[in-house]
């Protein structure tokens, strides 16, 4: 009879240093609260709406859940004003204490996928229905156009796709199956598509599985993004640690059966798609600690699932990847000197190489909260791999790696907020990645700006991370776990952090309810905002500092104006309506008592909630009449809302007088408000 067995691993050795990891194949001084302290296990208390947190649902139960929201999917589906040929699909349910549901629905158009067309439905205990959000505003009338449209040839696709994979590095000389038709609505007007993937491996012996987009009716290729999601890898080992494994004297394995029955596998140097071999022994113990022992790898990645798993289980109510109960596997001794670690949605599973020589395998325990962080956005979110939304896909995966390398509490590994700090990547001893300040890395961005959606994702992550270490400990220089920061922010004011586990909490319920797959870093502070506002409350400090930390890093206006460190603020927090392809409407502020100029770099940020945000443009008219442009309209701007600050060079023009952002909406179909305008001098 098979039981399950608490088991030591040794896993002593040296530290292990590693070739740097390359993503291959992506398209293009002040207060703050002090670090957790006690038990790194407990969730974050005094909650100030504990009903918002979510509900620990056991696999009954959710399916219990997706049973109901299936079954009631047409009445959605109308109650939401979709039409005829658009179905609803239940993809996941996430329940708050309180019984607030978070429905979210993939969609189809005539049977065909709806890519980008992906959907949230909040509802109360009660049933009514309080917010939808949508990664695509295109409408049924936009949608049921893209039936008349006559395709090409679905080899035209395929070749197409060959193309950008070849472009991209892949091996591959066919696609590894027919294209798909498809509704492509994620770059806003709905096109009918051809979705191809191809497969193979990439240039650096990584599986591919490039997902590329083409119009059907030109063959022009619309977008791509590669589904194989790399992360950071982590050779540290983690000291003798618990390993929960399966079977009796003389006959043990690497299955985790309080865990979903999570495996361990051995690939033996091959890049197969399949599991490999289930690790086994006569005794319960597992490694010697040294980089080179097959079984040392395996320790440590079995180690980093286990403390994953519990870590999305006790701190978010989340029971597994999917929220189903069900482990997804590891796989160890990939390929041969492959100095990197993936998470692949194909075969549901954490894949580890050995890095170079063979003799550095790429298992940790942040490495695999990373990696196991794609699995839970890829069945969340869905935040697509390419551009903003890859850009914050990464930066989940460092953030719940951080989260987790502190939950796990090992004093061989204590927490920090750099990323790889242990492999010595760079020869020097510095990390690979720093959360409190990214550029630190060399390629990686502190703030946001205009173009960071063409930069590699793994280092237009840079900003998110940045925003998760301003939210969890504030700007300026401190130590923790002896570990000095020194973090700056973008409009040179002051962030005051809320504690790490609250900033947790705030990240997990907006990846769980907020954000879709088409989420950009304007999107991802709407979604941030509305998780702190449903857990602290809207008039919340902790509410405030989600504000202030993404106006640290570029992203939308700080929560109130006034004199601070760094500069003097003017804000007009009065709302303004927008009208709907109508005349141009003003939020004004008056600036007096200054001398001189304004500065080269006058900071202006912007808060305008609106339906479609490539409808407007949006002008900072001085006070001589000096218009200075900020925003274009444009159709392919297809997110909602800005939330951003903009850098003027005004100083061609006095100070004193009155300022106004000019906006005006020159499209019909949507509307929206100026909610607050601010300068900082």
């Amino acid at each position: 009879m098979r039981s399950t067995h608490s088991r030591r691993a040794t896993a002593t050795g040296a530290l292990i240093a590693a070739a740097a990891l390359l993503a291959v194949g992506v398209q293009t001084g002040s207060a703050s609260a002090a670090p957790d302290a006690g038990n790194a296990r407990t969730a974050s208390a005094s909650k100030a709406n504990p009903g918002a947190l979510a509900k620990q649902l056991s696999p009954s139960q959710r399916a219990e859940l997706i049973r109901e929201a299936t079954a009631s999917t047409a009445a959605t589906a109308k109650e939401l004003g979709l039409g005829a040929q658009e179905k609803l699909v239940v993809k996941d349910v996430v329940q708050d204490v309180d019984g607030t549901t978070h429905t979210r629905y993939e969609r189809t158009f005539d049977g065909l996928p709806v890519l980008g067309g992906d959907l949230v439905v909040q509802e109360s205990k009660a049933g009514a229905t309080e917010s939808v959000v949508k990664a695509s505003r295109a409408t049924t009338a936009q949608l049921k156009a893209v039936d008349t449209v006559a395709d090409i040839a679905p080899a035209a696709a395929s070749q197409q796709a060959l193309g950008a994979a070849k472009a991209a590095g892949s091996d591959k000389a066919e696609a590894g199956k027919a294209p798909r038709k498809v509704v492509w609505m994620a770059s806003g007007t709905p096109q009918l598509a051809y979705e191809t993937v191809v497969g193979g491996l990439q240039e650096d012996g990584t599986p591919n599985e490039l997902h590329v987009i083409t119009d059907a009716t030109s063959g022009a290729k619309l977008f791509q993004w590669q589904a194989i999601e790399n992360g950071v890898g982590n050779t540290e080992y983690s000291g003798q640690v618990t390993l929960g494994t399966s079977g009796s004297s003389g006959s043990y394995n690497l299955t985790d059966t309080a865990r979903g029955n999570h495996k361990t596998y051995n690939l033996n140097h091959s890049t197969s798609s399949g599991t490999g071999t289930l690790f086994s022994g006569a005794d319960d113990v597992w490694g010697d600690g040294n980089g080179t022992s097959t079984e040392t790898a395996a320790a440590d990645a079995h180690y980093g699932a286990a403390e994953t798993w519990d870590y999305y289980k006790e701190v978010h109510g989340r029971n597994g990847i999917k929220g189903n109960g069900v482990g997804a596997y590891s796989r160890v001794h990939y390929g041969n000197n492959y100095v990197n670690a993936f998470w692949s949605d194909s075969c549901f599973c954490m894949t580890y190489g050995d890095g170079s020589g063979n003799a550095h395998p790429l298992t940790a325990l942040d490495v695999a909260a990373h990696e196991m962080s794609h699995g839970v956005t890829s069945n969340t979110a869905g935040l697509v791999y390419s551009g903003e939304s890859g850009g914050l896909n990464e930066a989940t995966s460092d953030i719940f790696a951080t989260a987790v390398e502190f939950y796990a509490n090992n004093a061989t590994d204590k927490g920090d907020y750099l990323i790889g700090e242990k492999i010595d990547i760079n020869g020097d001893g510095s990390p690979l990645r720093y959360q409190d300040k990214p550029s630190k890395d060399g390629a990686s961005k502190d703030a946001w700006y205009s173009g960071i959606g063409n930069i590699d994702v793994h280092y237009s992550s840079g900003p998110a991370n940045h925003f998760f270490y301003l939210l969890s400990e504030g700007s300026g220089a401190k130590t923790i776990n002896g570990v000095s920061y020194n973090s700056p922010t973008s409009d040179g004011l002051p962030v005051t952090g809320i504690g790490r586990a609250k900033a947790e909490q705030i990240w997990f319920k907006a990846l769980s309810t907020k954000f879709t797959s088409t989420t950009n870093y304007a999107g991802a502070r709407t979604g941030t905002l509305a998780a702190a506002g449903e857990l602290y409350g809207t008039t919340s400090a902790e509410y405030k500092a989600v504000q202030d930390a993404w106006a640290g890093i570029n992203v939308g206006a700080r929560s109130g104006g006034g004199t601070d460190p760094g500069g003097t603020v003017y804000e007009n927090n009065t709302a303004v309506a927008i009208p709907d392809h109508g005349s141009a409407v003003t939020s004004s502020i008056t600036v007096s008592g200054r001398t001189g100029n304004a500065p080269s770099t006058l900071k202006v940020g912007v808060d305008i909630t609106h339906t479609y945000r490539g409808d407007l443009v949006i002008d900072l008219v001085a006070p001589n009449g000096t218009t200075y442009r900020l925003k274009n309209s444009s159709s392919s701007d297809s997110a909602d809302n800005v939330q951003t600050t903009y850098t003027v060079n005004a100083s061609s023009v006095a100070a004193n007088g009155t300022w106004k952002l000019k906006v005006q909406d020159v499209y019909s179909g949507d509307t929206g408000k100026i909610n607050s305008f601010k300068l900082t001098f």
